[in-house]
């Protein structure tokens, strides 16, 4: 699959319905990495709330949400949230997943890409970071490719799906790193 094969929408182009389908048929492949995504899409009318309230903070630029759409079939594969704003040291987080059918096919780098741009032009970030589990080793080649320095190690700093307290590795990009690429 080329990266023309998919679009990204943002979360005024999708439905609730979408969203609930793509969380149910990757339930067990993201339990322990979006819990929290989890516990508020166990429904659909769960998820229509999930969806209201962060379309509600996008209105309110505390949150942007992306979703990468197969353009074959129509269907969600993804999903990327842009988090923990913090205007005032200009730095954010991105977190991500890609359905369990599409890895390894380029979808997640490409919306990272994408994101990335969005963050350091649109929203003027100095900073973006992605957190993620040691053992997720998927999302931490993402940030490698994408030039992201690993920083540290948070010890237990993520409670994950089973409510087991993980250490996560810390990545970071600055703005003037972006721009060197």
């Amino acid at each position: 699959m080329s990266f023309t094969d998919f679009k990204i929408e943002t979360i005024n182009d999708i439905l609730p319905e979408e969203f609930y389908n793509l969380i149910e048929k990757n339930k067990t492949h993201i339990e322990k990495t979006f819990p929290v995504t989890l516990s508020h899409c166990l429904d659909l009318k769960k998820t229509k709330q999930f969806i209201s309230f962060n379309q509600d903070k996008e209105n309110h630029k505390e949150g942007y949400y992306f979703y990468p759409r197969d353009m074959k079939t129509n269907a969600l594969i993804g999903y990327l949230c842009i988090k923990s704003i913090d205007n005032d040291k200009a730095k954010c987080e991105l977190g991500y997943f890609v359905d369990q059918d599409y890895q390894g096919k380029g979808i997640t780098s490409k919306v990272v890409s994408e994101t990335l741009d969005f963050c350091f032009n649109t929203l003027k970030m100095n900073k973006v970071f992605i957190c993620t589990s040691k053992i997720n080793t998927a999302s931490q080649q993402i940030a490698l490719k994408h030039d992201f320095k690993q920083e540290g190690i948070l010890r237990d700093e993520f409670k994950n799906g089973d409510g087991t307290l993980e250490d996560v590795v810390y990545f970071g990009l600055l703005k003037s790193e972006y721009n060197k690429q």
